[in-house]
C-alpha cells in the first residue's frame, strides 16, 4: 500500500528573518541573496566554468597568494580540514597539531583516519601557543605536517607568529596547514609570504556566503608532495588533483569531477567581488573596529572576556564569560524569542563558559555592534529579575 504524502510538505516554506551574531553562519547581504535566485546551470557549462575562474581569482586575492592550485571543494568547511590530510598524510606520517580548542582535536579525528601519527602541542587555556611551546614540540616531535587554526571559534582565540611558524616548518621540510575558517578577511592572512602549504576558509563566515562551500589552496610543495605519494589519496571526492582538474588550476583539460552547485557559486561569487570591492585591508580594520567596540562595551556593563590578552582576541568570533548566577541558555533564548537575535553558547572546552559573539561581514558593523550590547544588558537583567522572583 502506498504511503502517503506528508502533511508538513503541504504548507509553503517559511524561514524567519534572524540576525545571527553566533559564530557563523553569517548574515548574507541583499546582492549575495539576490544571486541565489539565478537560474540554476550545469555544472559542465562554459558559463559556470566562467564564475569557476572568477572565484579563483577572489580567492587569491583573500588568502593573498598565486597558488596555482586554489580552489573550492563542495562541502563545509569541514571538507576543507578533511582535504587537507586526506591529500597530505599518508600512513605513519608524524602530525604536529596545535591545539588552542575544538580544532585541532577536531582536526586529529581526521588524521587517525588516514592512519597518521597524532602528536599535540597545547595551549594554557585561554592563550594562543608560543613560538617557544611550539619550538619545543617541533624538536621532540619532528612532524611531517604542522597544522594550526589562525581562529578558534571555540575559544576566541586568535593564534600569533605565523610567520614565524613557516619559517620554522620550512627548515624543517615540514608542510604548513592553517584553518582560516572563522580568521580569513577579519584578520590579516598572509598565505605566501608566511609560506602556508596549506590553507582553507568558509564560506559562510567573514565572506556572508551561504554555508556548503570551502575555498581551499594548496602551495607547490604542496601539490608536489601529493604527486609524490606512495598510495592513492583515501577519498576520490576530496582528491586535491581531480578536484584541482576540474577547477582548471592545473595545465590539463578540465574533467568532470562531481555535480558543483551553481548557486552555492553564485552566492559565493558576489560575496567575493563585494569583499574585493571593498578592499581587503578595509574589511579587516571594519572587523577590528567593531570588535574593540564590543569589548569596550562589555567592559561598560560588567562582562569580561575569556582570552586576558588583547593580543590573543579573534576579533570574529568573541568569548565573554558568563557571569555567577546566569545561564547562559536563558539570556540566549530571552534574545532569540524577544528580537530573533543569535547569541552562542560555548563548545568544546568552553562549552556553559562563555557567551559567543560573531562580528562577521554584514554583521561587523558598530550598528550591530550596539544592537548586540543592548540585547545581551537587557537579557542578563531579565533572567536575573525572573530567577531572583522564583526565591
Amino acid at each position: 500500500m502506498e504511503s502517503p504524502a506528508p502533511e508538513s510538505l503541504k504548507h509553503t516554506l517559511y524561514v524567519p528573518n534572524r540576525t545571527l551574531m553566533g559564530p557563523g553562519p553569517s548574515n548574507a547581504s541583499s546582492r549575495v541573496l539576490d544571486s541565489l535566485s539565478n537560474p540554476i546551470l550545469g555544472h559542465m557549462h562554459p558559463e559556470c566554468f566562467e564564475i569557476m575562474d572568477e572565484i579563483k581569482q577572489g580567492i587569491k586575492y583573500l588568502f593573498q597568494t598565486k597558488n596555482t592550485a586554489t580552489m573550492c571543494i563542495s562541502g563545509s568547511g569541514h571538507a576543507g580540514m578533511e582535504t587537507a590530510f586526506m591529500n597530505l598524510v599518508e600512513d605513519g606520517d608524524v602530525v604536529l597539531l596545535g591545539c588552542t580548542g575544538l580544532w585541532g582535536h577536531r582536526a586529529a579525528e581526521m588524521v587517525k583516519r588516514v592512519n597518521g601519527d597524532v602528536r599535540y602541542v597545547e595551549a594554557r587555556f585561554g592563550r594562543s601557543l608560543t613560538m617557544k611551546e611550539i619550538e619545543f614540540a617541533f624538536e621532540g616531535h619532528k612532524p611531517q605536517m604542522f597544522f594550526i587554526a589562525q581562529g578558534d571559534s571555540s575559544t576566541g582565540i586568535l593564534q600569533q607568529h605565523l610567520k614565524e611558524i613557516g619559517e620554522l616548518c620550512e627548515r624543517y621540510n615540514c608542510l604548513f596547514v592553517v584553518d582560516v575558517v572563522a580568521s580569513v578577511g577579519g584578520t590579516e592572512f598572509l598565505m605566501d609570504a608566511w609560506k602556508v602549504d596549506m590553507a582553507y576558509a568558509g564560506s559562510q563566515k567573514v565572506l556572508g556566503a551561504p554555508p556548503g562551500i570551502t575555498p581551499v589552496s594548496f602551495s607547490e610543495r604542496a601539490i608536489a608532495r601529493i604527486r609524490a605519494r606512495k598510495t592513492y589519496v583515501k577519498s576520490y571526492y576530496f582528491d586535491a588533483l581531480l578536484v584541482g582538474q576540474y577547477w582548471n588550476c592545473f595545465d590539463l583539460p578540465r574533467i568532470y569531477h562531481h555535480t558543483i552547485s551553481s548557486t552555492l557559486l553564485y552566492g559565493l561569487r558576489e560575496a567575493l567581488a563585494q569583499f574585493c570591492a571593498m578592499g581587503r585591508k578595509n574589511v579587516i580594520h571594519r572587523h577590528q573596529e567593531c570588535s574593540h567596540r564590543l569589548q569596550c562595551g562589555l567592559q561598560d556593563i560588567g562582562l569580561e572576556m575569556l582570552v586576558p590578552n588583547a593580543n590573543d582576541r579573534l576579533p570574529t568570533v568573541n568569548t565573554i564569560k558568563v557571569p555567577a548566577g546566569v545561564e547562559w541558555r536563558k539570556v540566549a533564548e530571552y534574545a532569540m524569542r524577544k528580537y530573533n537575535l543569535e547569541i552562542s553558547g560555548g563548545l568544546g572546552p568552553t562549552a556553559e563558559q562563555v557567551f559567543r559573539i560573531g562580528l562577521m561581514g554584514e554583521n561587523a558593523t558598530y550598528e550591530r555592534v550596539d544592537l548586540v550590547l543592548n540585547i545581551m544588558h537587557e537579557a542578563i537583567l531579565s533572567t536575573k529579575l525572573k530567577d531572583k522572583s522564583k526565591i
